[in-house]
């Protein structure tokens, strides 16, 4: 019989490899990012509440974590809205490559956010993912707007992770998520009723807006329940059980279960040129490092 620990661990490869399989659904619906993300949201909303209900979980909070929550919400949102859209004008390997940098973001972030001193290797590990995106944009050129779109999209994830972070500690998971899905659904539902009454016929909640292909509801209700609501619930769980480090660097696997994946589904269309590998290369390994790096600072303080 396997160990407890180990049970956990290819539970959270299975839990990373279903993340990484969000992005080939993001490319197999039809709809545009904004709708999707709404839907997305929505429904994953309704069975983490039904989650909530099960296991009766308080829904009770302060003002000034409704707000906290409600900000956050907002900042997922339009995560979501970018990682969506860079799909959709570029391709899943660029998207899932450029996501990789939102550890180097949060490490930019994370000395700003808890006002602490910058550290040595955290520079040189900016300027070698800089390095590896310089190599990108040379030789993806006609991707540049994809690029663009994935780099705020893991902006705003650094954002929302550290956000996240002073939360997460003091308060249950899956009611923190259930407001923050519910505040990002809410605050898109009022951008989309403007567009309705003010914008073009075309934008806000048409008609066509609620006319999706059977094959869009069957891959939208997959990536809302388990790509969402399963996968945040069972990532929480597995924590219980491993070591921040270990769940950091397994879930650094996300972009290549990803890429794997696309180009298993999509073939050429997900094929790059050899050095858009070597610029992701060095994105990919320069997160390790820094969380190898960052784990070793740990134990020698302890």
């Amino acid at each position: 019989m396997p160990s407890v620990k180990l049970k956990n661990y290819l539970h959270l490869h299975f839990i990373v490899f279903v993340w990484g399989f969000t992005a080939v659904l993001g490319e197999l619906i039809s709809i545009d990012a904004l709708p999707l993300v709404w839907y997305r949201m929505l429904l994953a909303s309704v069975f983490i509440y039904g989650f909530i209900c099960f296991k009766k979980i308080s829904l009770s909070i302060s003002r000034r974590l409704f707000f906290t929550l409600f900000l956050a919400g907002i900042i997922i949102a339009l995560h979501w809205i970018t990682f969506f859209a860079a799909i959709k004008v570029s391709n899943i390997s660029i998207t899932l490559s450029m996501l990789s940098t939102g550890a180097f973001f949060t490490s930019i972030l994370e000395p700003i956010f808890y006002k602490r001193k910058m550290i040595w290797y955290e520079v040189f590990f900016g300027i070698l993912v800089i390095i590896g995106l310089y190599i990108i944009f040379k030789v993806e050129g006609n991707y540049i707007e994809g690029i663009i779109y994935a780099l705020c999209s893991a902006f705003l994830s650094a954002v929302f992770s550290l956000i996240n972070g002073k939360v997460a500690q003091q308060h249950r998971p899956s009611m923190i998520s259930f407001y923050e899905l519910l505040s990002g659904v809410g605050v898109v539902t009022i951008y989309l009723l403007i567009m309705t009454v003010f914008g073009k016929k075309t934008e806000g909640f048409t008609l066509s807006f609620f006319q999706l292909s059977t094959s869009d509801w069957l891959y939208m209700l997959l990536l809302a329940s388990v790509c969402t609501a399963y996968a945040f619930i069972g990532s929480v769980q597995v924590m219980k059980y491993l070591s921040p480090y270990t769940v950091m660097l397994t879930v650094n696997m996300e972009p290549v279960y990803g890429i794997i994946l696309a180009f298993l589904i999509f073939g050429e269309a997900e094929k790059m040129n050899p050095q858009f590998y070597y610029g992701a290369a060095i994105i990919l390994c320069t997160v390790i490092m820094n969380g190898i790096f960052k784990n070793a600072k740990k134990r020698k303080r302890a």
